[in-house]
């Protein structure tokens, strides 16, 4: 069994409220979730208006497998207009840890 994490620190755009904040991530962290069967949430800088932390955790039994499912995530939110991907922190952890 392998587990994949993904943490994407990102920009906000345009973005002057906490609530507006919610309407920008909320929809990553859906589209995440129903896409690829990942477990995602905002995990950090919740109380920043253009800052976001989005944490991420997948659960495989082929590691080639969760490699590619990690890396379609990071191409969806690199690929979002409305953010700035600042950096992606990715870890594994296998059976040997």
């Amino acid at each position: 069994m392998y587990v994949g994490t993904l943490s994407f620190d990102l920009l906000l755009g345009d973005v002057r409220s906490l609530k507006e904040k919610r309407s920008v991530v909320r929809p990553i962290v859906a589209e995440l979730q129903r896409k690829y069967a990942v477990s995602a949430a905002e995990v950090d800088h919740m109380d920043l208006h253009r800052r976001a932390v989005v944490g991420l955790a997948v659960v495989s039994g082929d590691l080639a497998h969760l490699t590619d499912v990690l890396d379609r995530c990071e191409r969806l939110v690199a690929g979002r207009p409305e953010v700035e991907l600042l950096s992606v922190g990715r870890r594994f952890h296998g059976e040997d840890d």
